[in-house]
């Protein structure tokens, strides 16, 4: 956690109501067995705490300070005609950065996969990096996730924290004699050297990058086979991470609010938090600017400057009533001293997604497949400015929306690609589900709020050109009994079994009619009525389609049965009805 971030305020009349009612609710239901040592809850330093002594190392952060501020005690999804204080502070606080928020849900789908057991919210991911960063600072990451500036902890010497002496020769924290906890997940190197994780593939990893530190924090919370959906486990955790029972009571006051929902800002623009767990500030820095009023300037006048001079220390003190005023001067005033050229404050540079003024369809032509299979068309689209120059490292969010089992490769209907040096970013492959019609995928950019792109793709339904018997058994039944075999059909489209095709089959009155036949062989139904027509067919993964029982009433003759699929392959046979020991009969009138 950055010194610079703010020293503690203490009691403000609104946010003690706010902590006392949160913290109370959450002691209610402390587990047992947590204890609480000192002030704050922190282990005394010295002590093994419980993540030292189940792991072997000092938490994830080296048990650094944190922020305490606690969400409001409204809902983060105000109803729009409310217009309160604590209301609007609530929206605000809902809102997480838009590249911070994506690193958190990537990560719960990185861990959904690798770690299905762990169970892991991201909205876990996302109380953590409140408490421990801000949300790296309200969202000040550049495109690829990386804060626009280190957040560095206060060096852990003993004084007054935990004494961990170099471990990485102040590589991530650049600090030589003791380490300091580093980045948006505030990792100390000694943890993060074997729990941090590439979480944006451009092969590093990095603590101060959002995507890798979300990551990383996620795979050091499930590194136990804990699963957090259960509370005891879900605790420990929280615990290993900062061992503070105040720690564990501010993390789980945001999970709760961010479950109850949240929602997208733009990087940058996020609330930065006021409250920390120490008292005191560990290095003098300069002020941010907004964060409060100035303090008066005390320093010493330095020679040879006028009193009440800018950087005097003094001020004229005012007249007393009924003093007389001293005539002027008739004495030439001294030349004047030109006030100092004000050098403007230095601006922070635009990222490259701040200067993306729209979105462009990098060529993406008709996009379709059949149901099951792979668009065999990627959606690509470009970043550009308003003068209509590309716009490379822009993270694209692609969103398949609806009600669809359309996904992409992998299961996800979410999928974030940076764009390249031509400002071009290409989705994954997008697979077709079961239902037919179209989808929409919606492109949009990540940190920025500029009108979404959406493509179009269409799913049509599994086709068979052919249908055909598996067998020539012949299909006979005496008058009121049941036909001894079941027909059976194979359906195949361009010589390969076509799997999943919907078909029909209907009992016809002849082969010009296709009209139902209301006489002669007959299915049942679920309440073992008769039917003679079954639409609701389809073939098995290997194109076999194995029909119901058949039935027939007191009708003798030969019937035909017509089995039709979608692509208008078609099969017709001959069911005859006959009493036992006759010839066949003769087919029905028009058979």
């Amino acid at each position: 956690m950055a010194a610079h971030f703010g020293r503690r305020l203490r009691k403000g009349a609104a946010t003690t109501a706010v902590a006392a009612a949160a913290v109370a609710a959450l002691s209610a239901s402390q587990a047992p067995g947590v204890t609480i040592d000192g002030q704050d809850g922190r282990t005394p330093s010295g002590a093994a705490s419980e993540s030292e002594e189940s792991t072997g190392d000092p938490g994830a952060t080296g048990n650094s300070p944190y922020y305490t501020d606690l969400p409001p005690l409204n809902s983060p999804n105000p109803s729009p005609s409310a217009s309160s204080d604590p209301v609007t502070r609530g929206a605000a606080e809902a809102g997480i950065p838009a590249t911070v928020l994506d690193a958190y849900k990537k990560a719960e789908a990185a861990l959904r996969e690798s770690k299905p057991g762990c169970r892991l919210p991201w909205q876990l991911l996302a109380a953590i990096g409140k408490v421990e960063s801000g949300q790296a600072r309200g969202g000040r990451v550049d495109a690829d996730g990386t804060t626009t500036s280190p957040i560095i902890g206060p060096q852990l010497d003993g004084n007054g924290f935990a004494l961990i002496k170099d471990t990485d020769d102040g590589r991530y924290d650049g600090n030589s004699a003791y380490d300091n906890a580093v980045g948006p997940m505030q990792f100390i190197p000694s943890t993060w050297a074997w729990a941090g994780r590439d979480g944006n593939d451009d092969g590093l990893e990095d603590p101060n990058n959002i995507y890798d530190a979300a990551l990383a924090a996620g795979h050091y919370l499930c590194r136990f086979d804990w699963n957090l959906s259960d509370r005891t486990d879900l605790r420990k955790a929280i615990l290993s991470y900062n061992n503070s029972t105040e720690y564990l009571n501010t993390v789980l006051s945001w999970l709760e609010y961010y479950r109850k929902g949240t929602h997208e800002v733009p990087d940058g623009t996020g609330t930065l938090p006021d409250n920390r767990s120490d008292d005191r500030s560990t290095s003098p820095t300069p002020s941010t600017p907004g964060t409060g009023p100035s303090a008066p300037d005390t320093r010493p006048s330095k020679p040879g400057t006028p009193p009440g001079k800018p950087g005097s220390g003094s001020t004229k003190p005012p007249s007393s009533p009924g003093t007389p005023t001293p005539p002027p001067s008739t004495t030439p005033p001294p030349p004047t001293t030109p006030p100092p050229t004000t050098t403007p404050p230095p601006t922070t540079p635009p990222t490259p997604t701040d200067t993306v003024d729209h979105l462009e369809n990098a060529g993406t032509g008709k996009l379709t497949a059949t149901a099951g299979e792979a668009f065999t068309e990627r959606i690509s689209t470009r970043a550009e400015t308003d003068g209509g120059k590309a716009v490379a490292k822009v993270r694209i969010r692609f969103t398949v929306l609806g009600d669809t089992d359309t996904t992409f490769i992998g299961g996800e209907s979410v999928a974030t690609v940076l764009t390249n040096g031509s400002g071009v970013a290409v989705a994954p492959v997008l697979r077709a589900g079961e239902k037919t019609g179209d989808v929409t995928v919606r492109a949009t950019v990540v940190g920025r709020v500029v009108p979404g792109l959406d493509y179009r793709a269409t799913v049509t339904e599994r086709v068979a050109d052919t249908v055909v018997r598996t067998d020539d058994e012949a299909l006979t039944c005496t008058p009121g009994g049941e036909f001894a075999h079941r027909l059976e059909v194979l359906a195949t489209h361009d010589g390969t079994a076509a799997g999943k095709v919907a078909a029909t089959a209907t009992l016809i009155t002849s082969a010009d009619d296709p009209t139902v036949n209301d006489e002669g062989p007959y299915f049942k139904d679920a309440d073992d009525k008769a039917v003679r027509t079954l639409n609701d067919l389809r073939t098995d993964a290997d194109g076999r389609l194995k029909l119901p029982q058949l039935y027939a009433d007191d009708t003798t003759g030969t019937f035909l049965l017509r089995i039709t699929t979608a692509g208008g392959a078609t099969l017709t046979v001959e069911l005859t009805v006959a009493e036992a020991g006759t010839a066949s009969p003769e087919p029905t009138e028009g058979a």
